[in-house]
């Protein structure tokens, strides 16, 4: 029996870069005066200051963001967005995960497909892909009407969102799952992990953690990846977390 291509899928918020595209950017467009500060520091700011004190969740941070985010970006024109997001991915595509780096440097050597899933907008998604030689790549979905963002979007931040594109890769690259590689650092990554032979959680969050040990099947074959400063830890799948 021929067997299909062998594929790579990268989540890149947290599991390549090492903080959030569309977080940059919408400090961008505040820094550039495109979309008021207030957006920032009147609906986000506490929030934001949870997380970066580690009281709250990260899916919770970045759901409430995205939402904040399209709200601000409603009625801004293309081509002011296709400016600040290239002024984001030119200072920031380097600011990423060593691990991650080498693993898809990697996967493009061995002539494997490599896809970047998102749930990023798909504008900086796609400028990421080119950054580092990647097969194909999907995010979330911005559509525009006459030039201007329109306030609707196609959501790619959750797990189902993320099983229905691969179901399309999969088709439109001949790939086997068997034999396919995925990495990830949150729930909305789960899909992805659980069905391919390699997973790999970077750097996962507790929300990840925990749905990995609930996952008989996904705790023995994953890899949980774990980087700090200079050093590359790879850690057990039998990881214990502590409740505070």
């Amino acid at each position: 029996m021929l067997l299909g291509n062998i594929a790579a899928f990268f989540d890149i918020d947290g599991t390549l870069h090492r903080d959030s595209l569309m977080i940059e950017h919408f400090k961008k467009l505040i820094k550039f005066e495109v979309i008021d500060e207030k957006y920032w520091y009147d609906q986000l700011k506490h929030t934001h200051e949870k997380w970066v004190k580690r009281k709250g969740e990260y899916d919770s941070y970045l759901l409430e963001a995205a939402q904040i985010y399209i709200d601000s970006l409603k009625g801004v024109k293309k081509e002011i967005i296709d400016y600040t997001s290239d002024r984001v991915i030119n200072l920031k595509f380097d600011k990423v995960y060593r691990y991650t780096r080498a693993m898809i440097k990697w996967h493009v050597d061995m002539g494997h497909t490599v896809i970047f899933i998102s749930g990023s907008p798909d504008f900086l998604v796609e400028k990421m892909s080119r950054m580092y030689d990647a097969t194909d790549y999907i995010g979330t979905k911005y559509i525009f009407e006459d030039g201007v963002f329109s306030g609707k979007i196609v959501p790619m931040w959750e797990s189902k969102d993320k099983n229905v594109a691969i179901g399309e890769f999969i088709e439109k690259y001949d790939i086997d799952l068997s034999q396919c590689y995925a990495y990830g650092d949150t729930n909305g990554d789960l899909s992805m992990l659980k069905k391919v032979k390699h997973p790999v959680a970077i750097n996962p969050t507790h929300e990840l953690i925990y749905k990995i040990k609930s996952e008989p099947e996904l705790s023995e074959k994953i890899s949980i990846i774990v980087e700090r400063k200079d050093v590359i830890y790879n850690l057990k799948s039998d990881i214990e977390t502590i409740e505070l």
